[in-house]
């Protein structure tokens, strides 16, 4: 066997460990996706049923409720976070990585030191300064805490992708007497923007699945976690209808990553190769 038949060989084994690999981790999803038209009956059976008839009743059931109020909370708080997580994030980015101010180490650790503490912790007194101002049951409150909980990993992101833009770059920019705002958003955020993409769907992908704190923060006023919530019964079988619940609160995920996965795989490879 020579060379070139063993590299033919070793190629077609790693695309078949590939795709195996793809395909054991998309079998949960497609499940799920199948499940969701099932009746709850057919849902439990044993052994599972692969050929059943299709009914659309649980997702009718879904939009007769209150669907479309949980779904606008979790477009309003996870836009509006991701948006501000990454206006922040890039100057504080900036200030540690560009033009570091003093002390950016200690800077750098008390950002990430603070997703070391576990958010059960942190609920109480979030949840008592929430309620003396009144925010509680409120989509402002969820924005508030879903900034405060992707922040420190957006700068983190966006610093390294800064790290990887050449000394010379800024060298050219300044002897060109480009001022703090032209040199930001002129010229590094063009070049970091498949990072940027990166970070925001990282950070939106966090706000939009996050359950905790919205069903310990808000009631009617919550995200669509907590409609699915809903659905999970002791008493009763909700197997099928809780299927269609989260095939829906996945689409916009798989959609966003689908569309901007181009940005994604070169943001995530930022500077790997240079």
């Amino acid at each position: 066997m020579n060379r070139k038949t063993s590299k033919a060989i070793l190629n077609a084994l790693l695309s078949a460990l590939t795709w195996l690999g793809a395909l054991l981790m998309f079998a949960p999803i497609a499940w799920m996706v199948l499940t969701s038209f099932k009746t709850e009956q057919d849902a439990i059976s044993s052994p599972p049923l692969l050929f059943f008839k299709p009914t659309l009743a649980h997702y009718v059931r879904i939009f007769d409720g209150d669907f479309a109020a949980f779904a606008i909370h979790s477009i309003l708080a996870t836009g509006i976070s991701t948006a501000i997580v990454i206006c922040l994030a890039v100057p504080a980015a900036y200030a540690i990585c560009v033009r570091p101010v003093e002390k950016w180490r200690d800077v750098l650790f008390f950002f990430i030191s603070t997703k070391m503490m576990p958010i059960a912790a942190g609920i109480v007194p979030i949840y008592l300064v929430a309620q003396s101002l009144g925010l509680l049951n409120t989509s402002l409150l969820l924005i508030v805490v879903y900034t405060s909980m992707n922040l420190p990993l957006a700068v983190w992101m966006i610093r390294s992708f800064m790290n990887e833009i050449p000394v010379e770059v800024f060298d050219a920019v300044r002897v060109d007497g480009a001022g703090f705002f032209r040199e930001l958003l002129r010229v590094i955020v063009p070049l970091i923007m498949p990072g940027l993409a990166s970070t925001a769907l990282l950070c939106g992908i966090f706000a939009w699945n996050e359950f905790f704190l919205a069903v310990n923060l808000t009631t009617t006023s919550s995200t669509l976690p907590v409609f699915l919530q809903k659905f999970l019964s002791f008493g009763e079988l909700y197997t099928a209808q809780v299927a269609a619940v989260a095939t829906l609160l996945n689409i916009p995920v798989v959609a966003a990553g689908w569309l901007a996965q181009k940005s994604l795989t070169r943001g995530l490879t930022f500077g790997a190769v240079r």
